[in-house]
């Protein structure tokens, strides 16, 4: 059985993963695409969002952001993470912020209190929406990925609630040179130490910190 793992979270100085005012325009909130502008100039970004050309930096982040895709079966999503529909599902209308081909290639579990038949995207995707919780996805992303790791791909909440129940066997965070002040603090509420886990590495990139988290 592979690790349940987090790769490429960034987040603030300040502990936020997310800004305020989520909406369809602003999908991380006002200010949170900051958080992200490490992994934007990174040839491996660049492979994969645009377009497949070539170019791109190499370096430290690019070495984090490829290890993050790296010997994945399956991904977890938290509904907010697909879109920004609330309630019950209107239609099928909604296929996600991708477009027809989403970068993850293998089987997606999607957090949702509310029904909604699998969805086929390009590339090997396939959206399943689950609605049994946490530990329904896990083990139904667990049954998907085989041998291989299944990846917590957020938002904060559901990296939140898979660190308390203390699933989560290893973490990178790419800590930006960003205060936000205000918006999803990743790690309200919970005693990472208490929980058992401890950072086991941490590294300076380009444009991030970047540190491991480790369940001891």
């Amino acid at each position: 059985m592979g690790k349940l793992r987090v790769n490429a979270f960034s987040v603030s100085l300040d502990g936020f993963a997310a800004g305020p005012g989520q909406d369809v325009q602003n999908p991380m909130g006002l200010g949170a695409m900051r958080l992200h502008e490490w992994v934007f100039p990174t040839q491996s970004f660049q492979a994969m969002h645009a377009g497949g050309g070539e170019g791109g930096e190499t370096g430290i982040d690019n070495d984090f952001s490829l290890a993050a895709m790296d010997n994945l079966g399956a991904w977890i999503l938290g509904r907010n993470m697909f879109g920004p529909i609330r309630g019950p599902w209107p239609n099928d209308e909604w296929k996600g912020w991708w477009g027809p081909n989403p970068p993850y290639h293998v089987p997606v579990f999607v957090l949702t209190h509310y029904p909604r038949a699998p969805l086929e995207m390009e590339g090997g995707t396939v959206f399943h929406f689950v609605t049994g919780g946490i530990d329904e996805a896990l083990r139904l992303a667990r049954q998907a990925a085989g041998d291989k790791d299944v990846r917590v791909g957020g938002g904060a909440a559901t990296v939140r609630a898979y660190l308390s129940a203390r699933h989560i066997d290893q973490m990178h965070i790419a800590l930006s040179p960003v205060l936000l002040g205000a918006g999803e603090n990743l790690f309200a509420g919970l005693d990472l130490p208490a929980l058992g886990y401890q950072v086991s590495a941490h590294r300076a990139g380009e444009r991030a910190t970047h540190c491991t988290i480790e369940r001891v």
